[in-house]
Formats: C-alpha cells, structure tokens, sequence
C-alpha cells in the first residue's frame, strides 16, 4: 500500500507539470484504474487554482483552452441561455450593496472552446455600474461577460469554491480505500467544480454575482498514455 501511495503522489506532481502546454504524446480516454484517477484529480485541482488566481474566469478558460489543445482556435465564446431568467435573492442584494428596488439583470451563458462547453454560469449584474457601451454590448451580443467589462479594471472575490466531484475518496493520500480497477472508461459527471464570486469595480464597488459551474468538457483532451 505504501508503494501505491508513493506512486500516486508522484503521479500528481507529474501531471501538474505538464498542463501548461499540450502533450506531443498520444492521448487516450480516463481509463477506471487509480492512475488515471489521479491523472483527473491534479488536472481539476490545478484549474481549481488557476481559477481562484486569476480575476476572469472567461481568460482563464482560454487559457486551458489553447494549452490542452481542445480547440483550433483557443477563443472561448458565451453562448446565452434565454427564457430562463432567475431572480436575485433578496440576500444576495445586500452582497451587491444594493437596495430593493435597484435594477438588475440576469445573464445565463454557457462558455464554449470549440464544441466544448466548459462552464455554465449564472450572472446577476447591476447595470447602473457599467458603462452604457458595456450595457448595450451585454444586452445584444453573446461577447463574455468578462471581456466586456474589463475597462473596469475589476477584481474577484470567491465566496465559495467547492469540488463537485473527486476521482478519489477523501483521506486517499491516507488510510481511506483505494477504488478497484474497472475495465473501461472512468465515468466522470458532468458537472465536476462549482465557483460563487463577486466581482468589484477598481473603486472596491460590487456589481456582479457569478455561479460558475464547470463541467466535464475540462478534462475532454483526454489522459496521458504514460508518464
């Protein structure tokens, strides 16, 4: 067991090695065994982390895009939701320091690298705080929401970050038991890390609340063959 372990770990530390950039190595399915587990729970960790240090998650996921090769051309587009308008809970006005009767709008996209949609995300945002270019740009195009309101110079705040999925049990690096090995392919949700975060205004004045879930498509360039 102690062998196992050791090897684990230091499977981890290879595979976030090698994320900046796409692999000239053949690349194949997660297979169901402990190594391509491990495989998949660096790869969601480390975009975990680049997501929590990086102010934009849309630049972020062009970046993931471009350096495991999901698509041509890495350029991540919002593909908007309509006809399922949610309201902003009551609660979640005072996160946004505003009053009850202060105008928001809602946003739903799904942002998309090639013919991968890798996150969805729900966007409540106070337009009296953008630019009315910002707004009409938001208001009749799909354009990101975090391209479009750059020019503010915005910094994020997480509130929550929470791993939908693990490919290996918690207290795995200790005691906890290792799953078996299936043949065939692992079986990974859809829905794998979830992200709650205001955005503010480089006056420290919120005027966004994102819930960005990512999914599966991630992880859609597949494992190494070998280390």
């Amino acid at each position: 067991m102690t062998s196992t372990r050791t090897f684990i770990a230091a499977g981890s530390l290879a595979v976030m090695a090698v994320t900046a950039a796409p692999s000239a190595h053949a690349r194949e399915a997660f297979s169901d065994d402990v190594a391509s587990r491990t495989q998949a729970l660096a790869l969601l960790e480390t975009l975990n982390a680049d997501l929590l240090s990086h102010p934009s998650a849309t630049l972020t996921l062009e970046r993931w895009c471009g350096d495991h090769a999901l698509a041509g051309d890495a350029k991540i587009l919002a593909r908007r939701v309509k006809g399922q308008d949610k309201p902003l809970p009551a609660e979640d006005r005072q996160t946004l320091g505003i009053g009850p009767d202060e105008p928001v709008k809602y946003r739903r996209v799904q942002l998309t690298c090639g013919e991968h949609v890798l996150s969805e995300a729900d966007n409540w945002y106070v337009p009296s705080r953008l630019t009315a270019d910002m707004n009409q740009i938001l208001d009749s195009t799909d354009q990101p929401f975090g391209k479009v309101v750059q020019g503010l110079h915005f910094r994020r705040q997480t509130i929550s970050a929470d791993l939908l999925w693990s490919p290996l049990p918690r207290g795995w690096e200790m005691d906890a038991p290792l799953p078996p090995a299936i043949k065939g392919p692992l079986a990974i949700p859809h829905e794998l890390l979830r992200h709650r975060a205001v955005l503010f205004t480089e006056a420290n004045q919120p005027f966004s609340l994102v819930v960005e879930t990512y999914t599966s498509d991630v992880l859609a360039f597949g494992r190494r063959s070998a280390l």
